[in-house]
């Protein structure tokens, strides 16, 4: 596995312009983000989660921008969790941002091993690896003191994980910008949410980050997600602004137009009687009791 790096060009002056319009498209997205969500405070300690793909290259590139111009002060730090893949390139990461300056760790924890002796061959390797990578980096999080966990999950993520919930899941639901960890304990934050995948790729192509590609879990074919980012991008192709209509969909959610009973109290809705409503039971307790004696 090797770094994968584009050596930047000499752009002419109409390039020049475009890569800034750019890179500001891109920094304006991020920064509505955080505003929007009140993702990032004063006083913040944020763990930015390096993978050295195209999209954690970019979240870190935007939040040292953001961060010379921010009405707030918070502290980056960049974390790689070195997963023990065969081949994996250690140096990258630890050189990169050196050079820049920027304050970072690595994480060495053998995962690799683990995901690849539990999970029988031809299975995915994505839920498991995930999970494990999660529990590192929480670990990591609690004993440093991180009071936020950024993820690079853009736009795209998000509405794949929507529509995956809802081909696979059976629910309505998607990657928030702001979560809650499960046990409490963390805030995990995604600046990009408001970016477009392709604009990303673009941006770390003009800015010449050096790409380590996954090898144990992109390499794998047929994956729910992969068939979901096909969908989206051939609606894309067939009606460009679909993708960015259905966004906005996700934050313009009508509960009253949908039927989960927990988010919008249909039973008294129009109700003229206080008392509670009778449930599925008694409406078809006739139909219970006339099945039993036809048997």
């Amino acid at each position: 596995m090797q770094a994968v790096e584009h050596p930047p060009r000499i752009p002419d002056r109409k390039q020049a312009h475009e890569a800034a319009r750019l890179a500001k498209r891109l920094r304006h997205a991020a920064g509505r983000a955080i505003a929007d969500y009140n993702l990032i405070g004063d006083g913040d300690r944020v763990m930015v989660c390096l993978s050295g793909g195209k999209d954690s290259w970019t979240l870190l590139d935007l939040l040292l921008s953001l961060q010379t111009r921010a009405p707030v002060r918070f502290e980056l730090v960049a974390v790689n969790l070195d997963q023990k893949q065969p081949g994996f390139p250690e140096h990258v990461i630890p050189d990169y941002c050196r050079a820049r300056g920027v304050p970072f760790h690595v994480i060495e924890q053998d995962t690799y091993s683990v995901v690849t002796r539990v999970v029988p061959e031809g299975k995915t390797l994505c839920s498991l690896c995930s999970r494990l990578r999660r529990g590192a980096l929480y670990a990591f999080a609690e004993r440093e003191g991180f009071t936020r966990i950024a993820l690079g999950h853009h736009r795209d993520d998000i509405l794949a994980t929507f529509f995956l919930n809802l081909f696979h899941g059976g629910t309505l639901k998607a990657m928030p910008p702001k979560l809650l960890s499960d046990d409490g304990r963390h805030v995990l934050i995604r600046p990009l949410a408001y970016c477009r995948e392709a604009e990303i790729a673009e941006y770390a192509r003009q800015r010449a980050f050096p790409i380590i590609p996954c090898n144990l879990c992109g390499s794998q074919e047929n994956l729910q997600r992969k068939q979901v980012r096909r969908m989206l991008e051939a609606w894309e192709r067939e009606q460009p602004g679909r993708s960015e209509t259905m966004f906005r969909a996700l934050s313009h959610v009508a509960p009253s137009q949908l039927a989960d009973t927990d988010l919008f109290d249909f039973a008294s809705l129009g109700s003229r009687s206080e008392t509670t409503p009778p449930d599925a039971h008694a409406w078809l307790g006739g139909d219970s009791a006339k099945s039993d004696a036809d048997h």
